[in-house]
């Protein structure tokens, strides 16, 4: 409940401000009431300033043995430029629960790229009147968490390029002098970090002077294919001119030169390590077995080998605490990870989810929201994040609007900055209830992980009650458990307080395990077909690099882990113009990578930019400080 000391009572104005001016409009709680109505001791939260606090996962310690909340997972039908809001239904819906249904809820959601917040999409706080506030601390450095990825991915790169540059001027026998160099008494120790790589070459010696030459260069030289690093730096700013740079052109790295480029913050494995991971030893271990590339013989190439896992970790250990925030009207808020969604797995993390379930108790609710479409984003959660989290959701959510659905139906192309068609402003029902074969398809595919579907039709002014009811009863058909038209936008809580009781009816009756797309004893093609499968695709078919990553990940014993699909979000198929439910078509998978500190195999699927540009006119145009009173404008 929050408790009554934190709900808070909105007044709602229309038509709806700007989500800037409304976020600025209500002054936060403390965020240590926050976490006094959920029952944190102060000693398991770090403050950071009034609003935002990191909690501590030593409060799981004092929790272990408490009954789990329920789990709901919150997807979209296939994206398109009109929004369906999902962001926004999750916030509502928790604010629906929380402040009008009086139940236990925590929302989980994804720290948002400064990238978009400046570039294109802007923020990612929700809207309207279903917001996380502080919405500008939202959307910009938070507490620093992908500061600390940024930071330490690029620690890693570096590392890299040292590492060829002193081993192409060093004999074997100077590498490991200065790698293990004696102390004042002469003698020599191995790190504690060494020992990792000591123990993956079989090497049981604990004294450096004891190994033979042979054993000297094989642990001291990792002899790094320079075209085989897939490891790239990073920074959270969308800047396309870094897409492909030359590195090495200094007078000193003379000869040293090779080409690489920069992704954006959110597309490092190190962000995905941070969603996916259960503990800090959990943590430790993951970082230090990521893989970089490989030696010429083959080999793969971890963090560790290059002995920096530990110091990784170091500059992580305070991004793995999820920060509490709060909503509009005083519900509870964890923010936690927020790895990309088409390159990566696009959901918030495990711990922070973990710590929710915990906290809100038997009967409570943890909503969480998965990115883009739910062949994307929920099929991840299901198949990557619950398996490693061992966590089973009761409910997942798909959310539609009548504009999109009429988008899939066949309606005319949205241009961002040009009036809306009349087609989407005015009643169309035969162009509605075709655009329902997209949601159709969407609660099929995530009943069959054995959930409960809600379906969240957010309602527009221009919407009517036939459009509303043909979609109602197209989900309906599809087997939805139920299908509710929200307001939430407009009224926060209050307009989505028919969603709370669906999703409550929903988590109650819910009585089937999860199932799984695949057993991850499949091989790497195997499991890809089955998600293929679940697109409609056809079939499957494999570049020549395709093959050959596959054939090389098998080999080196990574074939058992999880899929996570790079895809356009824009449609089922792998072209982003086939809208509704795209047939006959045979998904092209150009490329297989890895990220096995994270711990999937990720195959593209078309073309997949990790680093977005800026367009001719960005959000930043509009944002501004009021030097008066020093609050943000314009931030959307």
């Amino acid at each position: 409940m929050g408790s009554s000391k934190t709900i808070r009572k909105l007044e709602v104005s229309s038509p709806v401000p700007a989500d800037i001016d409304i976020a600025n409009s209500v002054e936060p709680l403390l965020i240590s009431q926050i976490a006094d109505s959920l029952g944190i001791n102060p000693s398991h939260y770090d403050l950071y300033g009034k609003y935002k606090a990191k909690v501590l996962l030593s409060v799981l310690d004092e929790l272990d043995g408490s009954d789990d909340g329920y789990y709901v997972v919150v997807g979209g039908i296939t994206p398109t430029p009109l929004g369906e809001g999902k962001s926004t239904t999750t916030v509502g819906l928790c604010q629906a629960l929380g402040a009008f249904l009086d139940k236990k809820v925590v929302t989980c959601l994804r720290q948002p790229s400064q990238g978009p917040t400046f570039g294109i999409k802007g923020g990612a706080a929700g809207g309207g009147y279903s917001q996380v506030i502080p919405m500008d601390e939202f959307n910009l450095h938070l507490t620093g968490d992908i500061h600390a990825i940024t930071a330490s991915n690029n620690l890693l790169a570096a590392s890299i390029d040292a590492r060829i540059f002193h081993e192409a001027s060093q004999s074997d026998k100077a590498l490991f002098n200065r790698l293990c160099p004696p102390n004042k008494q002469g003698r020599r120790s191995f790190a504690d970090v060494m020992f990792r790589r000591l123990k993956k070459l079989g090497i049981s010696k604990t004294n450096p002077d004891d190994l033979t030459p042979e054993e000297v260069k094989r642990f001291a030289r990792l002899d790094i294919d320079p075209d085989s690093i897939t490891w790239r730096r990073v920074m959270d700013v969308n800047d396309r001119f870094l897409r492909k740079i030359t590195i090495g052109q200094g007078p000193e790295e003379k000869g040293m030169m090779r080409e690489t480029a920069f992704d954006i913050s959110v597309a490092s494995e190190i962000m995905a390590v941070l969603a996916l991971t259960t503990s800090l030893p959990d943590m430790r271990e993951r970082l230090g077995r990521m893989v970089v590339g490989n030696s010429k013989s083959g080999e793969p190439i971890t963090a560790d080998d290059l002995g920096i896992g530990g110091a990784l970790t170091v500059l992580m250990k305070d991004a793995i605490h999820p920060t509490l925030m709060q909503t509009l009207e005083g519900t509870p808020v964890l923010v936690h990870a927020g790895p990309f969604a088409n390159i990566a797995h696009g959901n918030s993390s495990i711990v922070a989810d973990k710590i929710a379930i915990k906290l809100v108790g038997k009967g409570g609710f943890v909503v969480t929201e998965a990115g883009f479409g739910a062949d994307i984003g929920t099929e991840k959660f299901m198949n990557i994040k619950s398996r490693y989290s061992g966590l089973t959701p009761q409910c997942a959510i798909v959310v539609a609007t009548v504009r999109a659905l009429k988008m899939h139906g066949g309606g005319p192309e949205v241009v961002a900055g040009r009036p809306l068609d009349h087609a989407y402003l005015n009643e169309n029902v035969v162009l509605v209830e075709a655009g329902c074969a997209n949601l159709s398809k969407h609660i099929s595919n995530t009943k069959a992980y054995g959930v409960n579907v809600v379906v969240a039709i957010n309602r527009f002014a221009t919407d009517t009650d036939a459009e509303m009811d043909s979609v109602r009863n197209a989900a309906i058909a599809a087997g939805a458990f139920d299908a509710v038209v929200c307001t939430h936008h407009a009224h926060g809580g209050k307009g989505a307080v028919d969603l709370g009781l669906a999703v409550q009816r929903a988590c109650e009756s819910h009585t089937q395990p999860l199932k799984f797309l695949y057993p991850l004893d499949f091989s790497i093609k195997e499991k890809i077909g089955a998600i293929a499968e679940s697109y409609g695709a056809t079939g499957v078919e494999y570049s020549e690099q395709a093959e050959k990553q596959i054939d090389m990940y098998t080999k080196q014993g990574f074939s058992n882990l999880p899929i996570c699909m790079a895809k356009t979000q824009y449609s089922f198929s792998h072209i982003p113009a086939r809208k509704g439910v795209p047939d006959g078509f045979v998904l092209p998978i150009r490329d297989v990578r890895a990220s096995i500190g994270a711990g999937f195999i990720y195959p593209i699927v078309g073309t997949m930019s990790t680093m977005p540009g800026l367009p001719t006119r960005p959000c930043f145009f509009d944002i501004d400080i009021d030097t008066a009173t020093g609050k943000v404008i314009g931030l959307s």
